[in-house]
């Protein structure tokens, strides 16, 4: 009887320990993304290296669109560094919109948040909801290009670089985003 038990607590805890590695292998990709990401925008943007060690904090997100016609959806994961104590809090997002719309691409955003209330309203509630109207062409393999530096008010300052894809859109979209409780 001790011999099952103790073998179905093995059994048990297999999946858990091959989770939990699964768990720090996703983090450690984000950590990756968030580095290669960062690198890219400060050879192209140099002032955003000061903007983030000035900031409050900063997040970098990695997401991948569609649009089909008269409808948009996106999804993506990242991580938000709060500057005074260098915590990590990984994040997940998702994006759906309406609008003319045709294309896919992949593209990082970096968020640079220069009022603490702005940071902590980013974290908690995590919601942005916005019009978009841009067009992005690169189909090469280490192409890509960084978009000018939008100033959104209230503390917030965001970096979109495309970094692969075709797509020609207007949209009205709505972005969630939101602590990822698996990973943090």
């Amino acid at each position: 009887m001790f011999k099952r038990i103790l073998f179905l607590a093995l059994v048990i805890s297999i999946p858990t320990a091959a989770l939990a590695k699964s768990d720090d292998k996703k983090r450690a990709d984000i950590q990756e993304m968030r580095q290669e990401v960062l690198t890219k925008l400060y050879a192209e943007k140099p002032d955003a290296q000061s903007e983030i060690a000035d900031s409050k904090g900063y997040a970098v997100f990695m997401n991948r669109g569609i649009n089909l016609f008269l409808a948009s959806t996106g999804s993506g994961k990242g991580v938000t560094r709060l500057s005074a104590t260098g915590q990590d809090i990984y994040m997940s997002m998702f994006s759906a919109g309406v609008g003319i719309g045709l294309g896919v691409k992949k593209f990082s955003a970096v968020f640079i948040f220069t009022s603490q209330t702005a940071l902590d309203q980013f974290v908690e509630k995590g919601w942005d909801f916005s019009a978009q109207a841009d067009t992005a062409a690169d189909t090469g393999k280490d192409g890509g290009s960084a978009g000018a530096a939008a100033d959104i008010g209230n503390g917030v300052i965001v970096y979109q670089m495309t970094d692969k894809g075709l797509a020609l859109q207007a949209t009205l979209q709505g972005t969630k985003y939101w602590l990822n409780d698996d990973l943090n």
